[in-house]
């Protein structure tokens, strides 16, 4: 597959099949988010699949952004021991998003080329899913995503034209922009 078609075949997946998915395959994942550019060569994101039926049910309950029943439930977090000792304050503040949403985005890219859906998750109660999964402090969660094999075709919504977000040399806003 080509990287431009991974790129236009990706979509938010809200609906998956009930088939499980391989360990082999989720470590696949981890490894294509693991060649992310880091800040500072941070590399302080954790990956924590949580596959089990039970759990992932519980951390249903306390995300809203969670839908589908997906059969892979990914926690990205990132060690803040590591960030503070390896890139100081900025790299806490914003180095460690920054990697976890470039990790994310391979990993992303990845699964659409071994046929799987994802969905990042912003929307969930952090302190809810730090206690049913036993996450230590010294980990601060990023996200959450659904990984699995997609049930029917994603919704596609639609893109702005590049003249709408392109520019160059400086910014020009249009009268539709002005009254929004």
């Amino acid at each position: 597959m080509l990287l431009n078609e991974a790129i236009m075949g990706r979509h938010s997946t809200r609906s998956f099949r009930p088939d499980s998915v391989e360990k082999s395959l989720l470590l696949t994942l981890a490894d294509a988010a693991q060649q992310a550019p880091s800040a500072s060569n941070l590399q302080a994101w954790r990956f924590l699949f949580i596959t089990d039926t039970e759990l992932r049910e519980k951390v249903d309950l306390f995300s809203p952004g969670l839908s589908g029943k997906p059969p892979v439930i990914l926690v990205i977090c990132s060690d803040m021991h590591k960030a503070a000792r390896k890139g100081g304050k900025n790299s806490e503040v914003y180095g460690c998003l920054m990697d976890a949403s470039m990790a994310a985005e391979n990993l992303m890219l990845k699964a659409v080329e071994l046929g799987l859906g994802t969905c990042a998750i912003k929307s969930y109660n952090d302190s809810a899913i730090r206690k049913i999964l036993n996450i230590p402090e010294r980990y601060r969660i990023e996200m959450l995503m659904s990984i699995g094999y997609p049930q029917g075709e994603p919704r596609c919504p639609k893109r702005p034209p590049l003249e709408e977000i392109c520019f160059f040399d400086h910014i020009t806003e249009s009268e539709k922009e002005n009254h929004e």
